[in-house]
C-alpha cells in the first residue's frame, strides 16, 4: 500500500463512514493484494540489487593485481611533486613513495611521469586506507637477490673498501660487507687503511640476509689465481733457470722471493760473493728481481735460489789477482774484536787481525786505529781460495823498529824514559814512541824489599834504567833500575869479610835483637844471642835507636840479601887480643891477670876458658 493511499483511507472513511459488508470484504481482499505484490515487489527489488552488487564487487576485484606485501611489482610513476611521487602498481590506490628516495649520489632524481619502476609493498593497506610503498627497499631487496645468487653460485663479486674498521675493512656491494683483516691478503697486512678508496673482487664467506650480515674475502680470490699460478710455474721450474719473482717477505737470515704461486727461499749467503750484513741491503719487500734456481724438490716443492749465482765466482783467480807480497788498496767494511775486515773489491774481502795492525802499539780494538768506510793500505799475507779468506798486514807497510832496536839500544846500555804503566809484576818505561820497556819488580831496588812498584814508583816519572836482555822475535824489552848503580851486597862482600867488624846505626830494636843501617843502603841483623847481656833481659833496656854500634860479621847470605853480626863475638875477640898481648909481653914486670879483665865479661863467661878451649882446639 502506498503512502498516498494509507493517507486517503481515512477521508473515505469520513465521508463514508457505513458500508456494506461484501464492500468490506472486497476491499479487503484488495488491500491485501496489493501488500503481497508490493512485498514480492521489494523483496525482487532487494534480490537483483544484491546481484548486481556482488557482480560488480566481482569485475571490480577483477581489475585489481594480485600482490602480496613483501613483493617487488612494477609501477607507473602517475604524478611527480617537490616532495614525492605518486606511482600506481595496479592496486585500490596510488602509492606515495618520497622524492628522496629516487635521488642518485648527486642529489638529482631523474624520475618522470610514465616512468615504470620498480618498488617494495611494504603494506597493501595502512591505517588511511593507502599503499605503502618504497623505491629504496626494492633496490636493497633486488642487491640482496643478486648477493644471495653470487653466494649459492660461489662466485666472485666486486665492491669498493669505504672505511677501516675493528677487526677490518667495510666494503660496499650495493649493501654493506665486512671483510676481515685475515682475509684481506694471502699474508698479515700491516696498513689496512691503504686498501681504503679501492676496488676489489672478493667472495662470499658468511650471508645472512635477515640479520643483514656478510662476510667477504679477498684471500680466498687471491688464493684461487695463485694456485693456478702456482701449478704453472711448477711445471716450468728447472735448476740453474733464470725466473723473476717478487720480494715476499725479508728475515734476518734471507728474502722469501714469489715465483708466481710459488715460494723460493733466497739465502743470505747466496746474496753476494762479497760480505752481506742483512738482505736489506740489497733487496727490499715488493721488488722484482730476478735469480737462479739453485734447487727445487718437485715433492716438497721446495726452492733454493740464489743471486750471486748471476755473476761467475771471483775467488777462483784470487791468487793470480793478490799474490802474497803484493800491496792492496781496499775499504774498511766491519770492525771486530779481533781485526777489520777491508774490502778489496766486490765480493772480495780481507781480514786485518789485530796483531798485524801496528809494530809497537798494543792495539786493544780495531778502532782505535780505524773505522768503517777507511780506504787504507794492506800487505797481502795469505791467500787461501779454499777457505775464501785473504790475510793481510797494516804495519807491514812500514818498516819494522824491532828489527833495529838492538843499534838503538844495546844491552848494558843506560836509557832514560817515563814510566807509562805501573802492574803488580813491575813497571813500564817508554823509550820512544811504541817501544816499552819491563822493569821487573825484582830489578828496582838493590836492598829496599818491594812489594809494589808503587812503592818506590809513580805513573810518569822520568826514570834511568839499564837495557838487560832484547827478545826481537817476542817484542819484548828488559830493563833495569837498580842495575844503574853497582851491586852494594858485591861491594859489601868485597869490602867486608866475615870476621871483620862493622859499624852502624840502631834503626829498630825487636825482642829477636838489632837492626843496624850499615853502609850502602844495607841492613844487618844483631840476634838477641848476640848481643852479649843475659837472655832474659830485654834489648830495649839497653839499646835505643840512633845509637851506634860496632860489631863483628858472622854471615854474609848475598842470595837471601842478610847480613848476621854480633856484640859478643866482636868483644870476645877484643878479650882474646888483650890476653895475648899480654902473654907475648917480654917485660919481667909482675902483674895480675885479674887486673886486666873486666869486672864482668859481657858474655856471662869467663874468658879463660875461652881462650884455654881455643888453645885446645888449636893443638
Amino acid at each position: 500500500m502506498s503512502t498516498e493511499q494509507q493517507s486517503s483511507e481515512p477521508l473515505e472513511e469520513e465521508r463514508e463512514p457505513v458500508k456494506s459488508t461484501a464492500v468490506e470484504e472486497e476491499a479487503t481482499n484488495v488491500e491485501e493484494e496489493a501488500t503481497d505484490a508490493e512485498a514480492e515487489a521489494a523483496d525482487d527489488e532487494k534480490e537483483n540489487g544484491a546481484d548486481d552488487r556482488s557482480e560488480m564487487d566481482q569485475l571490480y576485484a577483477e581489475t585489481l593485481r594480485n600482490i602480496e606485501e613483501g613483493e617487488i611489482v612494477k609501477g607507473t610513476v602517475v604524478k611527480v611533486t617537490d616532495q614525492e611521487v605518486l606511482v600506481d602498481v595496479g592496486y585500490k590506490s596510488e602509492g606515495s613513495i618520497s622524492l628522496r628516495e629516487f635521488r642518485n649520489e648527486r642529489g638529482e632524481a631523474p624520475v618522470a611521469v610514465g616512468d615504470e619502476v620498480e618498488v617494495f609493498l611494504e603494506e597493501a593497506e595502512n591505517s588511511d586506507g593507502h599503499i605503502v610503498l618504497s623505491k629504496e627497499k626494492a633496490d636493497k631487496a633486488k642487491v640482496w637477490d643478486e648477493i644471495t645468487k653470487v653466494y649459492e653460485d660461489d662466485s666472485e663479486i666486486e665492491g669498493t673498501v669505504t672505511d677501516k674498521i675493528k677487526g677490518g675493512l667495510a666494503v660496499d656491494i650495493g649493501v654493506r660487507g665486512f671483510l676481515p683483516g685475515s682475509q684481506v691478503d694471502l699474508r698479515p697486512v700491516r696498513d689496512l687503511g691503504s686498501f681504503v678508496g679501492q676496488k676489489i673482487t672478493m667472495k662470499i664467506l658468511k650471508l645472512n640476509r635477515q640479520r643483514g650480515n656478510i662476510v667477504l674475502s679477498r684471500r680466498a680470490v687471491l688464493e684461487k689465481g695463485r694456485e693456478e699460478k702456482r701449478r704453472e710455474t711448477l711445471s716450468s721450474l728447472k735448476v740453474d733457470m733464470r725466473i723473476k719473482g717478487i720480494v715476499k717477505n725479508i728475515t734476518e737470515y734471507g728474502a722469501f722471493i714469489d715465483l708466481g704461486g710459488v715460494d723460493g727461499l733466497l739465502h743470505i749467503t747466496d746474496m753476494s760473493w762479497g760480505r752481506v750484513s742483512h738482505p736489506t741491503e740489497l733487496l727490499s719487500v715488493g721488488e722484482e728481481t730476478e735469480v737462479v734456481v739453485l734447487k727445487f724438490d718437485p715433492e716438497t716443492e721446495r726452492v733454493s735460489l740464489g743471486l750471486k749465482q748471476k755473476t761467475p765466482d771471483p775467488w777462483t783467480s784470487i791468487r793470480e789477482k793478490y799474490p802474497p807480497g803484493t800491496r792492496a788498496h781496499g775499504k774498511v767494511v766491519s770492525l771486530t774484536d779481533y781485526g777489520a775486515f777491508v774490502e778489496l773489491e766486490e765480493g772480495i774481502e780481507g781480514l786485518v787481525h789485530v796483531s798485524e795492525m801496528s809494530w809497537t802499539r798494543r792495539i786493544k780494538h780495531p778502532s782505535k786505529i780505524l773505522a768503517v768506510g777507511d780506504i787504507i793500505e794492506a800487505m797481502i799475507l795469505d791467500v787461501n781460495p779454499e777457505s775464501k779468506r785473504i790475510s793481510l798486514g797494516l804495519k807491514q807497510i812500514q818498516p819494522n823498529p824491532w828489527d833495529v832496536i838492538e843499534e838503538k839500544y844495546p844491552p848494558d846500555s843506560i836509557i832514560e824514559g817515563k814510566v807509562r804503566n805501573l802492574t803488580d809484576f813491575g813497571a813500564f818505561i817508554g823509550l820512544e814512541e811504541g817501544i816499552d820497556g819491563l822493569v821487573h819488580i825484582s830489578d828496582l831496588s838493590w836492598t829496599q824489599k818491594v812489594n809494589h812498584p808503587s812503592d818506590i814508583l809513580k805513573k810518569g816519572d822520568i826514570v834511568k834504567a839499564k837495557v838487560l836482555n832484547i827478545d826481537k822475535s817476542r817484542e819484548r824489552l828488559s830493563l833495569g833500575i837498580k842495575q844503574v848503580n853497582s851491586d852494594p851486597w858485591q861491594e859489601f862482600t868485597h869490602k867486608y869479610g866475615v870476621g871483620k867488624s862493622v859499624t852502624g846505626t840502631i834503626v829498630k830494636v825487636t825482642d829477636f835483637g838489632l837492626f843496624l843501617a850499615l853502609e850502602g843502603d844495607l841492613e844487618g841483623l844483631i840476634h838477641s844471642s848476640e848481643l852479649g847481656i843475659d837472655r832474659s833481659d830485654q834489648p830495649e833496656r839497653h839499646f835505643t835507636v840512633g845509637q851506634e854500634l860496632t860489631a863483628k860479621i858472622l854471615k854474609v847470605d848475598t842470595g837471601e840479601r842478610k847480613i848476621s853480626l854480633s856484640l859478643s863475638a866482636l868483644q870476645n875477640d877484643e878479650e882474646r887480643k888483650d890476653i895475648s898481648s899480654y902473654l907475648n909481653r917480654k917485660d919481667t914486670g909482675v902483674a895480675r891477670l885479674g887486673d886486666m879483665l873486666p869486672d864482668r865479661p859481657l858474655g856471662g863467661g869467663s874468658i879463660l876458658d875461652e881462650t884455654s878451649k881455643e888453645e885446645e882446639t888449636e893443638e
